[in-house]
């Protein structure tokens, strides 16, 4: 049964993804180190799915079952917030190009399941 809190974050998630996908789409990792702004904008974007991630599963602990690396996201989150200056781009490069998808799929999979009533 999700909330539709749980819900709301879920999508915010899911819109998250899709512009990490849609602003590096067609850029190799060259190009996404020479450009400040998409570097910043996919960082943002990490933040925020990292966060909703962390507030979702605190409502939801069967999200922990159902979302590869639930920990290892928040955990990126933390980094992104509080240790940014270690942060390589590389690293980034390496979550949007192998992580993302993965969590956009089981996104919209767990998104997918038939809605009950509100609690």
């Amino acid at each position: 049964m999700r909330s539709r809190e749980v819900r709301k974050l879920l999508f915010d998630v899911e819109k998250a993804c899709d512009l990490v996908l849609k602003f590096t789409r067609g850029i190799t990792l060259d190009a996404f180190l020479r450009d400040d702004m998409v570097q910043s904008a996919v960082e943002r974007q990490s933040e925020i799915i990292g966060e909703a991630l962390k507030q979702a599963v605190g409502l939801d602990q069967t999200l922990s079952e159902r979302i590869s690396d639930v920990s290892r996201i928040i955990a990126f989150r933390n980094r992104l917030i509080h240790g940014y200056a270690s942060v390589s781009p590389q690293v980034v490069w390496g979550i949007v190009t192998n992580d993302i998808p993965k969590l956009l799929t089981e996104i919209r999979e767990v998104m997918g399941e038939t809605p009950t009533h509100d609690t």
